[in-house]
């Protein structure tokens, strides 16, 4: 049996312009941090941890990218694209809560082992796949 060795490419688009969706895996799928990509079908990859996730997801994209680039493939654009009449987006942005929530986040991320900041990324990409999934089921 031999291995096929496929170069990696730079991608078209980078891994930050992808909708990628990090979701907790339960103790029988055993722990940690599922990461998937709607607009690349079957690219997906898990940690331990969130970050761990998320860097793992990065080898995952570079690979399936490479990968539909050495079959002949079209590389999927991202699906979610700013409106060129709007100004690109700084990926910043500043939210205040209420004490408790902060609080409660923050106790989560500990317990967790993550920082707060990749907890709320997060969540709110959890919440922000999911409604995009009940959208799409309509």
């Amino acid at each position: 049996m031999s291995i096929k060795k496929i170069k990696t490419i730079m991608p078209p688009h980078p891994f930050e312009a992808y909708t990628h969706v990090i979701s907790p895996l339960s103790s029988e799928e055993g722990g940690g941090f599922f990461i998937y990509f709607p607009d690349l079908p079957g690219c997906m990859s898990d940690g331990e941890t969130i970050e761990e996730a998320i860097h793992n997801g990065r080898d995952a994209f570079l690979a399936w990218i490479s990968a539909q680039a050495d079959m002949g493939r079209e590389i999927p654009r991202p699906s979610y694209r700013v409106p060129e009449n709007e100004p690109s987006m700084s990926g910043k942005f500043v939210q205040r809560v209420p004490k408790s929530l902060h609080a409660k986040l923050s106790a989560i991320a500990r317990r967790e082992g993550v920082s707060l900041n990749t907890l709320v990324l997060t969540l709110i990409a959890e919440g922000v796949g999911m409604r995009e999934e009940k959208l799409h089921a309509q």
